[in-house]
């Protein structure tokens, strides 16, 4: 079970975390849907195509990406928060800043999505009280570094620690392990070998007890993988990677293509429940 706020879900299928980047500079889309009036389009557009949550960003973690101000990552945020307020599927927050989580939180937001996994000053004072769910994702260093030489000795079981720890410190701040979801940050401050490595023994996280979040999409590892260099061709490796996390026991995924995974994963659930019988 996950529980985000007043939204309870049971995960009994594989849920779509559509992403929402109001930002100029995101390697997927950036720009595109920068004003507040596009992003709100597109969520609802994404909602349309089966999204069941909405992952909403307005600082860009692309690997060498310059910081924004917190004035400024709230501008960019909070009128599409307001814009959607009225949605029937959860918003989420994808910062690190405290501030900004609980600018989020009091707009509508009922999830935060934090790539530090709560690790600046601050921010899990700014939600261990509050009722809404939470991502705690892994990070080599920051994203300005994080993809310089990224090194371990064993990139699974580092990951798998780290998150391990992260999800007890919540735990000792009180929060529910419904309220929890882990992602081993495909991507951030790892190699393609390292994503590979975590991709294939996924199903390793499952036993920290709390639901496995996957971002695999359009990301430089199926450009390695594929040749496709524009992030917008990069759809069928994405699907695929997508599913192989599914089938390695990811209960979230949060991608760009809403529809096509959504019929992707359809596909999918219907072979495996009927193999299942």
């Amino acid at each position: 079970m996950f529980r985000c706020g007043k939204y309870t879900f049971d995960l009994h299928r594989p849920l779509i975390m559509g992403v929402v980047n109001v930002t100029p500079d995101s390697f997927s889309d950036g720009g595109q849907f920068f004003s507040a009036t596009a992003a709100i389009e597109h969520a609802l557009q994404l909602v349309e195509e089966g999204a069941d949550i909405l992952d909403i960003g307005g600082e860009s973690s692309r690997p060498g990406a310059a910081p924004v101000s917190l004035a400024e990552e709230l501008q960019r945020i909070l009128p599409v928060i307001e814009g959607l307020n009225q949605i029937r599927v959860p918003l989420s927050i994808d910062t690190y800043k405290p501030e900004v989580m609980r600018a989020a939180l009091d707009a509508g937001a009922s999830m935060v999505n934090d790539i530090w996994a709560l690790r600046q000053p601050g921010a899990l004072e700014a939600v261990a009280e509050r009722d809404c769910g939470l991502c705690l994702m892994h990070m080599q260093r920051d994203p300005q570094q994080m993809q310089q030489a990224p090194h371990y000795a064993d990139v699974v079981r580092e990951v798998h620690e780290f998150l391990r720890m992260r999800v007890q410190v919540l735990r000792d701040h009180g929060v529910a392990a419904e309220r929890l979801v882990i992602d081993p940050g495909f991507g951030f401050g790892k190699t393609l070998e390292h994503n590979l490595a975590l991709l294939r023994q996924l199903e390793l996280f499952s036993d920290l007890g709390v639901p496995v979040l996957a971002g695999l999409s359009r990301k430089s590892m199926i450009a390695q993988l594929t040749g496709r260099e524009r992030a917008e061709q990069r759809l069928a490796g994405s699907l695929s990677a997508t599913l192989t996390a599914v089938a390695r026991g990811a209960k979230i995924v949060r991608v760009h293509d809403v529809a096509a995974t959504r019929d992707a994963l359809a596909v999918w659930q219907a072979i495996e429940v009927k193999s299942e019988r």
